[in-house]
C-alpha cells in the first residue's frame, strides 16, 4: 500500500518542490482547496480530501478535514493490531504525512483597523486538529509545519526512504510550539476584545529574532525574542544598519535609551549606561542637544549608548565618532552621517527605529522564581500631572524653574529607585540611582553635579520621608524641588525649603522603578 500525504497549506513558499519530491518517494498527495489547485497546476497528481473522506467540503469550506477517515488514519497506532484491524474494516487508510500550516490569523490582525469578522474568519479548526493528531503519532506519522523543514525531510527521504524517529520528534516538538502560539495569539485577541486585563490564564507567546553569544554574563546563555505583532517603535523591530550583532546587555540599555528619548518632543539626546541615564540634554537643535548630553557627564558616556529622536547629520556624526560608544539609535540617518560612522567605527552598532507613538496597551513582564508580575508600563508623563500640580512653599518656582522641573521630573522617572536626578539649563547635571536611602542618593547626584548644583533643580521618584535631603540640597545650591509628597513627615520637608527659599512642588505621583 502507497503512502500518503495530506497537504493543506497557506503560506506556499517551496510548496511544489517539495510536494514533487514527495511524488518522487513514491507517496500520494492528498489536498485541499487552493493547494490542490496550485499542485494540479503544476502538473503533480493529487487526491482532493473528499475522495478519502466521501464526503463534500461543507459550510464554505469550515468542514473539509473534520472526519474518522482523516483522523483516523493519522491516529492509528502502526504497531497496536486492534488499531489497524479497527481503520482496515472501515476502510480507512494510514496517512503518513501531513504537510500543513495555518491560516494567516497573525497577518489578519496585525491589518490597521481589521474586522472582527474576519479575525474570526481566519481562525483555523482543522489544521491545528490535523497538525496535533499526527504530531501525536509522530512515531508514525512525518508532520511539518514550516517550510523550512521541507529540505530536510526531502533529504532524508532521498537518502534513506524514511524519515528516522529523531527528525519527527523534533517535528512534532516544532508542531506543539506552532499550535501552541497560534492558539496564545487568538486567545490574546478576545482577551482584548472583551476588555479582561488581568485574566485567570496568561498566555504569551514569542519569536526567536536572534541567538545571543552569551547573557548579562559570559556564562550564561540567553536568546531574543520578539512579539509576533511587532510595534515598528521598539528596539525588537529595529533595522541594524551598521556594526556587529547586539549583546543582551546591549539590547536592554537600548530598550532603556529609547524610552527615555520618546518622552520628548523637542531635540533630545539621551546616553544610558547600565540601564541608567548618564546624560541627557535638550535643545533647539539635535546638535544642541547632544552636546548638553555630553557635557552633563563626559566620563560616564564613554562606552554608552546615545539616543537620538532626530536625524543624525554629518556634522553630528563627527561629534560621535569622537568618542567610544556602543550603539547609536536614531529615526534615521543622512548617507553622509553614515559613511562618517561606518569609516570611524567598524564595531559601532547604528539602529534605526521608527518613532511613532507607543501603544498604551503595552504590558510589562517580569520574571521571579516560580511566577511572573504582570503590570501597566509606566506611560504617565508630566502632561498627567500637570493640572494637579501644587506649590507647597512660600516661594513659587520661577517660570525657568518650572521648565526645568518639568524636565527633570521627566529624567527621574527613568533612574532606579531610590532616585534623584538634577537639571540646570536644560541638561541633566547629576544623578543618583538604587540607593537604598534618599539622602544618599541625593548625594551622589549633587557630588556629580559639583558646582553645576549651582542654580540648578532637583526631582525626587518618591516622597522625603525626613528633610535631611532638602538640606542637602539646599547648601548645595538647588533652588527648586519636585516630588511627589505623600508622606506624614511632608511638613519638616516644606518647613526646610522655606528655611533655604526653595521653592517645591508636589506632583502626587510617584515613578518607583525597581
Amino acid at each position: 500500500m502507497a503512502k500518503r500525504a495530506l497537504v493543506s497549506v497557506s503560506d506556499k513558499t517551496g510548496l511544489i518542490d517539495f510536494v514533487q519530491k514527495l511524488v518522487d518517494a513514491g507517496i500520494e498527495i492528498i489536498s485541499t482547496g487552493g493547494t490542490k489547485k496550485a499542485i494540479e497546476n503544476a502538473g503533480i497528481p493529487v487526491m482532493s480530501i473528499s475522495e478519502i473522506t466521501d464526503f463534500p467540503e461543507i459550510l464554505d469550506g469550515r468542514v473539509k478535514t473534520l472526519h474518522p477517515a482523516v483522523h483516523g488514519g493519522l491516529l492509528a497506532v502502526r504497531d497496536k493490531k486492534e488499531h489497524m484491524d479497527a481503520i482496515k474494516d472501515l476502510g480507512i487508510q494510514p496517512i503518513d504525512f501531513v504537510v500543513v500550516n495555518l491560516y494567516p490569523f497573525k497577518e489578519t490582525i496585525s491589518k490597521p483597523d481589521v474586522a472582527y469578522n474576519d479575525a474570526v474568519e481566519n481562525i483555523d479548526i482543522g489544521g491545528p486538529s490535523m497538525l496535533r493528531s499526527a504530531a501525536k503519532n509522530h512515531r508514525s506519522v512525518t508532520v511539518v509545519c514550516d517550510p523550512a523543514d521541507y529540505d530536510r525531510v526531502a533529504e532524508s527521504l532521498d537518502e534513506n526512504a524514511e524519515v528516522p524517529f529523531a527528525l519527527k520528534q523534533k517535528l512534532a516538538a516544532k508542531v506543539f510550539r506552532h499550535t501552541a502560539a497560534y492558539d496564545a495569539l487568538i486567545a490574546d485577541y478576545f482577551t482584548k476584545q472583551v476588555g479582561e486585563e488581568f485574566p485567570e490564564k496568561l498566555t504569551l507567546t514569542y519569536e526567536k529574532k536572534q541567538s545571543l553569544r552569551y547573557g548579562e554574563n559570559p556564562h550564561q546563555m540567553a536568546a531574543f525574542y520578539s512579539e509576533p505583532i511587532k510595534n515598528e517603535s521598539t528596539i525588537a523591530a529595529a533595522k541594524q544598519l551598521h556594526g556587529k550583532e547586539l549583546s543582551y546587555n546591549n539590547i536592554r540599555d537600548a530598550d532603556a535609551a529609547l524610552g527615555i528619548v520618546k518622552e520628548f518632543k523637542q531635540p533630545a539626546a539621551v546616553a544610558v549606561k547600565h540601564m541608567n541615564p548618564c546624560g541627557i540634554g535638550i535643545g533647539e537643535t539635535i546638535n544642541e542637544a547632544y552636546d548638553k548630553a555630553y557635557e552633563a557627564d563626559p566620563i560616564s558616556i564613554f562606552g554608552g549608548i546615545i539616543a537620538l529622536n532626530r536625524e543624525v547629520d554629518a556634522a553630528l556624526a563627527e561629534k560621535l565618532h569622537r568618542i567610544f560608544l556602543e550603539i547609536i539609535i536614531a529615526p534615521s540617518y543622512s548617507e553622509e552621517a553614515i559613511a562618517i560612522l561606518e569609516h570611524k567605527k567598524k564595531n559601532l552598532r547604528l539602529l534605526q527605529v521608527k518613532f511613532t507613538d507607543d501603544n498604551q496597551d503595552f504590558a510589562q513582564y517580569t520574571s521571579v522564581r516560580g511566577g511572573m508580575l504582570v503590570q501597566d508600563l509606566d506611560t504617565k508623563g508630566y502632561a498627567d500631572i500637570e493640572e494637579n500640580l501644587k506649590v507647597v512653599t512660600d516661594r513659587k518656582p520661577t517660570e525657568a524653574e518650572m521648565e526645568s522641573l518639568k524636565f527633570a521630573w521627566t529624567i527621574v522617572k527613568h533612574v532606579k529607585s531610590n532616585a534623584i536626578a538634577l537639571v540646570n539649563d536644560g541638561l541633566m547635571v547629576g544623578m543618583g540611582g538604587g540607593q537604598t536611602n534618599r539622602v544618599g542618593a541625593a548625594k551622589i547626584a549633587l557630588e556629580e553635579a559639583g558646582e553645576k548644583t549651582k542654580g540648578a533643580v532637583l526631582s525626587s521618584d518618591a516622597y522625603f520621608p525626613m528633610n535631611d535631603t532638602v538640606e542637602e540640597a539646599a547648601r548645595a545650591g538647588i533652588t527648586a524641588i519636585i516630588q511627589p509628597g505623600g508622606s506624614i513627615r511632608d511638613q519638616e520637608s516644606i518647613d526646610m525649603a522655606n528655611k533655604y527659599n526653595i521653592a517645591m512642588v508636589f506632583t502626587g505621583m510617584r515613578h518607583f522603578k525597581h
